[in-house]
């Protein structure tokens, strides 16, 4: 009877008898048998055929797979409690869907939002690859049975029908091509963790840029605690890329939750716990930093309160849960930013991108003022060293930290046996070219903790992120150097290298084995002056330590030519002079233009057919693999025999075998030092009897056992170590030998250079002026910075004039201040601290002009400020082409730096020419300089050969124009008349 499915509502009634009135079928076999004619027109259907159909199409898990995190929203969305593993659609669901649709109708119930938390997921790298390897799996289940229907199946052997390639391919392609899998951002090290965090709606199954709306890219307020709301980049992107807030997870169905402290009765408890959107929709939320007396209940009788989007005024009774901490609501980078709360989202969006294109300076330093978070920053992105136990420093040198874990430890046989090696990284090339160093902070004997920093990274000071330097600044005009956001730096920055950083470039050179012949590395390069391969070895690759500029070979290499007919004279001297001459040409790889820099490593890898040099560093790299696991073991038997000593001390022996005299030791002698010589350990049977006590033979066994399992492990890991450096290198197909060069270039800061605090204020430098010019303060201290005060309140960003005030204060006091967002120091607070540094409350002071020794009329704001250098270096971006390559259809030189192109001139500058009547500055910008190609060899001529420049002839373009309108069978030709020269 109808009454069971529906509440006992008229309108629902008559919306059902309506419908079954107009139904034209009369029972189930009816029904089934009008479905499949509508999904199968023209085919007869028997009724079992019919039902076969609808269980297939609905109620077959082959078919669909709504996933447990399917099976889980339909039941929270339509009250049912079906089990978790039925993941097909089932007949009380379809009844629950007509209940609500109906109850919809009536105007109980309410539509989903489709840009609330609870109804988006997150697919994290495991659920791709799942999805993948799925993909893999059903192609070749298709090969499998394609491969069974066509051959024998009596005579068929698994190996026949199952190919790997078939899945490999698929990863392959996900992790090499997938718009998801992405290079590291490895600029420093905030930069690495805000991408290892990012969340992403575009990719695969997910939106295109074009395709989504203002909805999509809006800040929900589900957003809250899960998603940031300002780190996200300018752009077409906005919105749809952004970043995992402080301390949000991510749950087992992919939703996200944020933690909250439970509330009952007004009383705030310890109680944490994570919800998802959809559980918070049902609660009322306070904000974290609301006052609570000394019995943790909340001070205040009514509080304002969230509820969803809203901001109701609640007693405090009806609060469920408290935020656990003001900065919950945004992501890493952005808790970094001090006293956020004053700055402009926009501009607090632009700091909070611009930290992570930071370069790691050559002296990292600390802010006076941050945030209380960047220690742990610093930690959780992993460019730092960390005890992983209590112990002590056995040794430190620059490249390793060797620490002993095994104090207090009973069995602890990892690594190097209770000593365990930390290798420090030096000088290695990140992704964007910036310099991964580190550097140990411990010394030999100190005591650590687990957890403890042992070695800075780059970008790292004393365990804390240290992405720039703390300048003095002075928020003030200066002869209009910094008109629009350009700034002024003092020579002292330059001088005490505060601003330098070093970058490493990597460049690459493949050694083919081409159809003309094998191609070689050599120093022997035709046409090359002696002075060109002065910083070449024997074998023709640069030296390390070598001082490289543009143009220098770093790896010299010549391909065979192909084989030409000969003249005569070339046949004779050929014949005279030996075969090489001429039969080669030069490939070798230099140094790109702007370069300058040192040589710090090279690479060469090589199949298994290895040359002398090869085969030398082959050998190098196996003794000094021999020599670290050798004294790696040697560390496990020291700390064997130490163990075993003070686990037998001063007990007697029982009668054992001692395989080192190859006889047995009597009862009733006392483990004493002499006896304890007499035995190695090494070659003892760990089951042997050494005492009469069982605890401690079982105790003798187990040190025995564990350092028995530890050595055989070090021995293997050498031997497939080694196996692997007699194998040689994997390279491409065709390539039969890979040289990398690594060369470094210190940077100093210098005018074109673009800097940036940390909210938003960024801008480029303009001049850098001698210290003696500089504004000065009374007591004769030069200012270091001057930024332009006009970028301060249009911009409406703050929070740069209170942290230059505190700064100011913390440096005079000797301290550092930790600042959290949305709960950082308020005014008053600042004021005291410059009244306790003895400065004025003002925050302003009087300022001398450099130039005139006048003070300026007008106090000026001076202090502190965290400034970063960012990775828009000038050097990267100057260029400049004389001849260069050229498009094969336009004939026009290319564009952009890495193409050696040239610069454009466009439709606005041709206008700009033509207005000011300069004919043929225009004329031949358009022909000899662009694509004019008979016309620009003949220029070339006649500047070597000193005559005037000949008159322009007739560009590509068009040619290439004419060669379309032809294409469209247009018969268009050019007709040139002959000029009649007077």
């Amino acid at each position: 009877p109808i009454h069971l499915l529906v509440n006992d509502d008229e309108r629902d009634l008559n919306v059902i008898r309506n419908t079954i009135v107009k139904d034209p079928t009369t029972g189930e076999e009816d029904a089934l048998k009008k479905i499949y004619n509508l999904l199968r027109p023209g085919d007869p259907p028997s009724l079992d055929t019919a039902k076969a159909l609808l269980d297939r199409l609905f109620f077959n898990p082959k078919r669909y797979d709504l996933a447990r995190v399917g099976r889980y929203k339909l039941n929270r969305r339509l009250g049912l409690s079906i089990d978790d593993d039925t993941t097909t659609l089932t007949k009380d669901d379809f009844v629950a869907i007509m209940d609500y649709v109906l109850r919809l109708k009536a105007g109980n119930g309410f539509t989903d939002d489709i840009d609330h938390l609870g109804n988006r997921r997150l697919r994290s790298v495991g659920e791709l690859l799942a999805i993948q390897f799925s993909i893999g799996l059903s192609r070749m289940a298709r090969i499998i049975k394609e491969r069974m229907s066509l051959g024998d199946t009596d005579n068929i052997a698994p190996y026949d029908l199952i190919n790997a390639r078939t899945i490999s391919a698929v990863i392959k392609t996900f992790f090499g091509s997938s718009q998801l899998s992405q290079f590291m951002d490895q600029t420093n090290p905030l930069a690495e963790l805000t991408h290892k965090r990012r969340l992403s709606a575009l990719g695969p199954g997910g939106l295109t840029r074009e395709r989504a709306g203002f909805e999509v890219r809006d800040v929900h307020y589900t957003h809250y605690g899960r998603m940031c709301p300002i780190e996200t980049p300018e752009g077409p992107n906005i919105g749809l890329i952004s970043s995992l807030s402080t301390y949000a997870r991510v749950n087992e169905f992919g939703f996200l939750e944020t933690p909250y402290r439970v509330v009952k009765n007004g009383v705030v408890t310890m109680k944490i716990e994570y919800l998802t959107a959809d559980q918070e929709d049902e609660n009322i939320l306070a904000p974290a930093n609301v006052p609570l007396d000394e019995k943790s209940r909340i001070a205040e009788e009514r509080i304002v309160g969230r509820f969803r989007s809203d901001y109701p005024v609640v007693d405090r009774e009806r609060v469920n849960y408290m935020d656990v901490a003001p900065m919950q609501l945004v992501s890493a980078a952005t808790a970094l930013i001090p006293f956020l709360e004053h700055d402009d989202a926009n501009r607090a969006l632009m700091g909070s991108n611009m930290m992570r294109q930071s370069v790691p300076l050559l002296r990292a330093q600390v802010p006076y003022v941050g945030t209380g978070l960047e220690r742990k920053v610093a930690r959780d992105s992993g460019v730092t060293v960390v005890a992983r136990n209590d112990g002590f420093i056995e040794s430190v040198s620059a490249d390793q930290i060797v620490v002993n874990y095994s104090k207090g430890k009973e069995l602890d046989f990892t690594g190097f046996e209770g000593l365990e090696i930390h290798k420090l990284t030096k000088f290695r090339r990140s992704n964007q070219d910036t310099c991964i160093n580190q550097t140990p902070l411990v010394k030999a004997g100190d005591k650590v903790k687990v957890g403890d920093i042992l070695a800075d990274g780059p970008g790292t000071e004393g365990g804390e992120l240290a992405l720039g330097q703390n300048v003095l600044v002075a928020f003030m005009p200066w002869n209009g150097y910094n008109y629009e956001d350009a700034i002024l730096l003092s020579e002292n920055l330059v001088k005490e290298d505060r601003f330098t950083s070093i970058h490493i470039e990597e460049f690459e050179l493949q050694v083919r084995d081409t159809k003309r012949g094998v191609e070689e590395i050599t120093r022997e390069i035709p046409n090359v002056s002696e002075d060109a391969v002065k910083h070449l070895d024997a074998d023709g690759i640069v030296r390390i330590g070598a001082h490289v500029r543009a143009g220098d070979i770093l790896v010299g290499k010549v391909t065979p030519k192909g084989e030409t007919e000969l003249s005569p004279e070339e046949r004779l001297l050929r014949a005279i002079f030996g075969e090489k001459a001429g039969d080669v040409k030069d490939a070798s790889l230099k140094a790109s233009p702007g370069m300058d820099g040192i040589v710090i490593d090279v690479k060469v890898f090589s199949r298994k057919e290895r040359d002398e040099r090869a085969k030398k560093d082959e050998k190098k790299k196996a003794d000094e693999l021999k020599r670290r696991i050798k004294k790696e073991i040697t560390g496990m038997q020291e700390l064997r025999d130490q163990r075993v000593h003070e686990a037998l001390e001063d007990k007697s022996t029982a009668r054992f075998y001692n395989a080192a005299t190859d006889d047995y030791v009597r009862a009733g002698r006392k483990w004493n030092e002499r006896l304890f010589k007499e035995i190695d350990f090494e070659k003892v049977n760990p089951g042997e009897q050494f005492t009469d006590d069982t605890r401690t033979n079982n105790r003798v066994r187990q040190i025995l056992t564990a350092a028995l399992d530890a050595i055989d492990l070090k021995e293997r890991e050498l031997a497939r170590e080694l196996e692997r450096l007699s194998r040689g290198d994997e390279l491409a197909p065709g390539v039969v030998k890979l040289v990398k060069v690594y060369v470094s270039k210190k940077r100093k800061i210098s005018v074109g250079d673009k800097m940036a605090g940390r909210h938003g204020n960024k801008g480029v430098v303009a001049k850098i002026l001698p210290v003696e010019d500089l504004p000065y303060l009374e007591d004769g201290t030069p200012v270091e910075i001057v930024l332009n005060p006009l970028g301060v309140p249009s911009r409406m960003n703050l929070g740069q004039i209170l942290e230059t005030h505190l700064g100011l204060a913390c440096q005079k006091l000797g301290i550092h201040a930790a600042t959290p967002v949305f709960d950082g120091a308020t005014i008053q607070e600042i004021k005291d601290k410059l009244a306790e540094a003895n400065l004025s409350e003002s925050g302003k002071t009087d300022l001398y002009d450099g130039r005139t020794g006048e003070p300026f009329k007008q106090k000026v704001t001076v202090g502190q400020i965290y400034m970063l250098k960012l990775s828009h270096l000038v050097d990267d971006k100057i260029h400049a082409r004389s001849i260069g390559p050229y498009s094969l259809v336009t004939q026009q030189p290319l564009g952009g730096k890495a193409q050696f192109g040239g610069q454009r001139f466009g439709e606005m500058e041709v206008w700009a020419l033509e207005a000011y009547g300069a004919a043929y500055t225009l004329q031949e910008l358009l022909t000899v300089k662009s694509d004019d190609v008979v016309g620009r060899s003949k220029v070339y001529e006649a500047i070597v050969k000193g005559d005037n420049p000949p008159r322009p002839g007739i560009p590509e373009s068009f040619n290439v124009l004419v060669k379309e309108l032809q294409s469209l069978g247009l018969d268009i030709h050019l007709q040139q008349e002959e000029e009649s020269r007077s």
